[in-house]
Formats: C-alpha cells, structure tokens, sequence
C-alpha cells in the first residue's frame, strides 16, 4: 500500500471541549486521568516539539482528534477503546496501535515513531 492511500488518525481519550481540556488537565495534575496518546503529543502546557517533528517527518498526514469530536467511522473501527491510532486506507480503517501499545511507550515519541512504523510494515501499510 502506498503512502499517497494513506493518512493517520490519532484519538485522545479525553474530552476535546474547553472544559474537557481543562478537567484532562486537571485530573492528570491529580493522577486521576490518563492518556497515553496525550503523554506522546503533549507536554504540561502544549505540543512536544518532538511530536511535531515526528508528525512532520512522516510521508503521511497525521490528524489528531479527542474522543467527542472523533470521526464516528473511526471510533467504531477501534471499538471505541481509546487511545488509539488507526490507519484509513482508501474505505478501510486499521488499528494500528491500540490502548496496550500507546501505553507501553511511557510517553517516548522517539519508541512512538519506532511503533508506529513496525506496526504500519507489519500491516503492508508504507509511511515512508
């Protein structure tokens, strides 16, 4: 499967509205949130610059959405278990790192990066 089929959605398990954002905020202040998706994207206060050259260096584009304001078609492709990535290629959609994965990266874009890629070749799926 070539890249130009390719793009990458990422879901936060977390609340994309102002108040969503700043209760995710809050609770993980408190430890009684989490999203391991939002632990490789974000810092305390905005984007790792990590991310964006992560994102960025991928021949592939590479949206990020929350779970509320998640395409319906994507959130029933995961099952609705969050965080997730999930690859649309042409009219199907793959998982392609799930909660279980995300996690075990421990918020390290560089094992993300690493993740991601084995995971897309693993599925036939190029990046770059």
């Amino acid at each position: 499967m070539n890249a130009g089929s390719v793009s990458l959605i990422g879901v936060y398990d977390a609340d994309g509205s102002f108040a969503g954002e700043i209760r995710y905020w809050v609770g993980a202040r408190l430890g009684r949130t989490h999203c391991s998706l939002c632990e490789i994207t974000h810092g305390l206060f905005r984007e790792k610059s990590e991310w964006r050259d992560c994102r960025d260096s991928l021949n592939v584009e590479f949206s990020t959405f929350h779970r509320d304001d998640a395409p319906g078609d994507v959130l029933e492709a995961c099952k609705h278990q969050l965080p997730v990535v999930v690859a649309r290629t042409g009219d199907d959609l793959l998982v392609v790192l799930g909660p279980e994965e995300l996690e075990s990266l421990c918020g390290d874009v560089a094992r993300f990066e690493a993740e991601l890629k084995q995971s897309c070749a693993a599925k036939g799926i190029i990046l770059n």
